[in-house]
């Protein structure tokens, strides 16, 4: 980029009008309908009234405007802002300046601006993501500074429709190409405002700050609320319009982002209006405001009582030996306390004793042990555990990691049938056993060889005994989202690649629970884990097929159910489904991590309590 300073003094902030910033970007004599003129291409004629720039690969000579951010890090660059509009609303008064170096420019800066226009898509153009208008291989003259800034387009309820999106064709560009609608969708307003200067005030956080230094906002203070002020994802149709990402143009050197829970008011924000691929619109903040705390904590579940059986499911996010003793120690205080010591809690990622080295390890007794010690040094009973040994890089996860489901039971509770020597390859079968349903493989995988685990994990199914009577658990971790187009994607409705999978893993436990009550129509099954889906998904269709298995999340108020919050949206994605057998239960969503900055998982525990 190169950058001209004109021998201009600084103009004066007070009492300076739209005109006459307007004059001071364009000279006194040049006028913004002159063509040919230098002011023949502004910035609105640049973003146009669609996604896509009507001069996109075009060359444009100096462009004015008010710079109004500056990006010193990451994709350099900064924005600049027409403080005279076209009176459109579909078409956006600010643009991107593509450096690639660190900016010279500053806020206030009166700018003339030439270079190339361009589209440039996060994640390549075959994410599906939308892209941003940018102008890049500037050449920056800088006419003037200390110019007032463009005063911000306010974010709020008003301001933003509820429909999220519109609906486009994916083999035509899916909606770039339609003309924005800024009064009837959430995406289109957003668009129509990229890249100018916008500010939010007194706003709900509904995602906790992150380590990447960002945290989500919802601008609609009431908008599928959660009991504990989060914003829930009931439906593919409540993408929830309000949700924003806020992040820092501020170096985190220079000052620190604010740390907030889910409940907390952020007191305003004000910057350009950016896109990226995690998250979609964002506030890239060149002010911040003040995190005021909402006071949530850390919710614990009752204790079981004498004659009822606690199962619990738990995602404890990679644990490996090498992570720190404090990780443990957090995660054992969370089963002890938080969930006050189940009877059995399957464990998603386990990773092997070596971690993520990638030396052919599979054995997990190191991490389990050390685990297991946590919990008895916070007070709880000494769990006994069963797992199975995946084969070396079979089950997807973090490469090394090899992780897996894994039971942990309290003996002087339950006790835990085991039969048979189950191995990575072998599948469990049922059969019956003195008038009941057992497993010829106790611990034993579920078909570990059909397509639908391929590089994925397989479920881990045992055979309990609590209080004589037998209880058949299925640990899951079902395969992820990776790939599945985002909810801001440029094609609407997004398509969910990742769910052909699931759908199929969920058939392969489905079949076995019908192959279990086959042979005892009352028996005691305990489905659950990680299924990455929600309650309303096709994959739970699948799982709860022929009336073979309900959700127990469905015995929670709408505003409770949710186990994990993804940019801004707290949904479900853990699950516990139980057999007709059982028919009554106590099921509770333990909140304990999802909602905090501060987490020891990214997903929040569940358990669930019943006589067999």
């Amino acid at each position: 980029m190169t950058t001209r300073h004109l021998s201009r003094p600084t103009v004066t902030l007070a009492a300076l009008t739209v005109a006459a910033v307007t004059s001071t970007l364009l000279g006194a004599n040049a006028s913004a309908s002159e063509p040919g003129g230098a002011s023949a291409v502004r910035i609105h004629d640049i973003q146009g009234d669609t996604r896509i720039s009507p001069l996109v690969g075009r060359q444009v000579a100096d462009v004015p405007g008010v710079v109004t951010g500056v990006r010193p890090y990451g994709s350099r660059g900064f924005w600049f802002q027409d403080p005279r509009g076209d009176g459109d609303p579909a078409t956006s008064e600010g643009v991107f300046v593509f450096t690639g170096s660190t900016p010279t420019v500053r806020p206030g800066d009166a700018v003339r601006v030439s270079g190339r226009v361009g589209e440039y898509y996060y994640g390549g153009t075959g994410s599906g993501n939308q892209s941003v208008t940018q102008i890049s291989g500037a050449d920056v003259t800088v006419v003037s500074s200390g110019l007032p800034l463009p005063a911000p387009e306010v974010l709020d309820e008003d301001a933003v429709p509820e429909r999220y999106a519109p609906r486009g064709d994916a083999a035509d560009g899916g909606i770039e190409d339609l003309r924005l609608r800024p009064g009837r969708y959430a995406l289109d307003r957003y668009e129509s405002w990229e890249g100018m200067n916008v500010r939010v005030d007194d706003v709900r956080v509904v995602g906790a700050t992150s380590p990447y230094h960002d945290l989500w906002v919802s601008i609609e203070p009431e908008q599928n609320r959660t009991a504990r002020g989060g914003t829930r994802y009931g439906g593919y149709d409540e993408q929830n319009s309000g949700r924003l990402k806020v992040t820092s143009l501020t170096p985190i050197s220079e000052r620190p982002f604010p740390t907030a829970d889910t409940g907390d008011r952020l007191s305003a924000g004000e910057g350009p209006l950016d896109y990226d691929q995690f998250g979609g619109y964002l506030l890239a903040a060149r002010e911040l405001g003040r995190v005021t705390d909402g006071g949530l904590r850390r919710e614990e579940t009752r204790a079981q009582r004498r004659h009822e059986l606690a199962v619990a499911t738990y995602n404890v996010e990679n644990l490996d030996p090498g992570d720190p003793q404090a990780t443990f120690d957090r995660l054992a205080e969370g089963i002890v306390r938080n969930l006050a010591a189940p009877d059995i809690v399957a464990l998603e990622e386990i990773q092997d004793d070596s971690g993520p080295t990638d030396d052919g390890t599979v054995t997990a007794d190191a991490t389990l042990r050390k685990l297991t010690d946590a919990i008895v040094a916070a007070g709880g009973p000494r769990y006994a555990w069963r797992g199975i040994a995946p084969q070396d890089k079979e089950d997807g996860g973090q490469p090394g990691g090899n992780i897996r489901n894994v039971f942990l039971f309290n003996p002087h509770r339950v006790s835990f049938v085991d039969r048979g020597e189950g191995d990575a390859t072998t599948a469990t079968e049922v059969f019956k056993r003195r008038g009941k349903a057992a497993l010829t493989l106790s611990p034993g995988r579920i078909d570990p060889l059909d397509v639908a685990w391929e590089d994925s994990r397989k479920p881990l199914a045992g055979e309990f005994r609590f209080r004589g009577r037998p209880v058949i658990v299925v640990a899951n971790h079902f395969a992820s989202k990776g790939g599945d187009q985002s909810l801001h994607s440029r094609f609407q409705p997004p398509t969910r690649f990742s769910e052909e999978q699931r759908v199929r893993q969920a058939e392969v436990v489905n079949t076995f629970v019908k192959d279990v009550l086959a042979v005892q129509r009352k028996a005691k099954v305990v489905v659950l884990g990680d299924i990455n889906d929600f309650e309303f998904s096709p994959t739970t269709e699948a799982l709860t097929d022929g009336g073979v298995l309900s959700s127990a999340v469905y015995s929670l108020p709408a505003e409770e159910r949710y186990t994990y919050v993804y940019q801004g949206n707290a949904q479900v994605l853990d699950q516990t489904l139980v057999s007709p057998g059982i028919r009554r239960h106590d099921y509770d969503i333990v909140h304990t991590n999802a909602e905090f900055a501060d987490q020891s998982s990214d997903h929040d525990p569940q358990v669930i309590r019943f006589r067999p």
